[in-house]
């Protein structure tokens, strides 16, 4: 199960809206025979490839897959059939599918006569699909919010400046994260300041290995897209999200627009609304790369599923800090995370921090 795990890993960017899915085929003297994951969307799933690779071997063999096999057709067939005709005996999964068109597969497995189990490592299969399973149980994108700032906390200095507080090292782990994604956005603050890019470079792969992101701004007032705003080079699709009553009219043919009701309380937009739109655009996996003011509305609306901060060894003393206001008054209302990872990168210290109040024990 964990080489399926592990496989399932290499999908990862390249399968959305699908999840990742890893499988391991053994013959009927448990030697491991075939291998797959799956690699695309609308491409052959992963117990396909595995079952293609073992052949007639896998007749009376076992089938160890990182999710329960799927029992719909859609752009391919049903792999618990498929799992079935192979003339497998035994398939052991990690983790039950959630979606109401394609559960069903260990039912329909059990039913022709195959012993089946689940539940094998379930955690570790459910951590490398968290934003698949989190966009399926909640409707709304996995939202992973990443800052990168100094050791007391400022993303620039007083003056304004921020390039560059984190080293290449952990930049190019950005990029990492960015190509995993199938959206980044930033506010209007960051748009006006840094004119991002916000497409994914990986050193060593060319351009069409790289699964590019949605490029998403939070323009509010429609004030910081403009046109030659580095985000609009054509490289990676965009969206400028703005409010309902803002003039856009100088945004006419530069790139797509959505409009949105403003918060309630507070500046920008209604952050569940957009997220349901995104939810809609197939977004299942969102990396928030805006400055403090994002940050804290998507905090505030309790849309942040992770938090990967990177830490660089620097002292600033004044300047923005990482996190602006997320609604939080006093101690007691603190939001609290579990630290599930840390790394060094370079000089930098890398944290990965999950909320422990977004632990999903009633969905799992």
């Amino acid at each position: 199960m964990r080489r399926a795990i592990e496989l399932a890993a290499r999908g990862l960017g390249h399968t959305s809206p699908n999840p990742v899915v890893g499988c391991v085929v053994l013959d009927s003297a448990g030697r491991t025979v075939g291998e797959g994951w799956h690699r695309r969307a609308g491409g052959p799933h992963a117990e396909i490839h595995a079952l293609r690779a073992a052949g007639e071997r896998a007749r009376g063999g076992t089938a160890v897959v990182s999710l329960e096999p799927c029992n719909h057709t859609g752009r391919t067939g049903p792999c618990a059939r498929a799992l079935i005709d192979a003339g497998i005996a035994r398939v052991v999964y990690a983790v039950p599918d959630p979606t109401p068109s394609a559960t069903g597969g260990a039912v329909t497995l059990a039913e022709a006569g195959v012993d089946v189990e689940g539940g094998l490592l379930a955690d570790e299969a459910a951590a490398g699909n968290e934003a698949w399973l989190t966009s399926v149980l909640r409707r709304r994108p996995f939202v992973l919010w990443k800052y990168a700032a100094s050791l007391d906390g400022r993303i620039a200095a007083a003056d304004g400046t921020s390039r560059w507080i984190s080293s290449p090292e952990s930049r190019a782990d950005v990029h990492r994260l960015r190509a995993a994604a199938d959206a980044v956005i930033v506010g209007s603050g960051t748009a006006r300041a840094d004119d991002p890019q916000l497409g994914a470079r990986i050193g060593g792969l060319s351009d069409d290995e790289i699964s590019q992101p949605l490029r998403v701004v939070v323009d509010t007032g429609a004030t910081a897209v403009k046109a030659g705003a580095r985000v609009l080079d054509g490289t990676a699709p965009v969206l400028i999200a703005v409010a309902e009553d803002a003039d856009t009219s100088h945004l006419d043919g530069l790139a797509p627009l959505v409009r949105l009701p403003r918060a309630a309380i507070g500046p920008g937009l209604h952050i569940p609304a957009l997220l349901q739109v995104l939810h809609e655009r197939e977004v299942r996996s969102l990396l928030l790369e805006g400055g403090p003011t994002l940050a804290g509305a998507f905090l505030a609306a309790g849309a942040v599923d992770k938090v990967v901060g990177y830490l660089a060894p620097v002292l600033l003393g004044a300047g923005p800090a990482a996190l602006g206001d997320a609604g939080i008054g006093t101690i007691a209302e603190a939001l609290r995370l579990d630290v599930t990872d840390t790394a060094r990168l370079g000089p930098d210290l890398r944290i990965t921090a999950t909320p422990i109040r977004h632990a999903l024990p009633e969905e799992k």
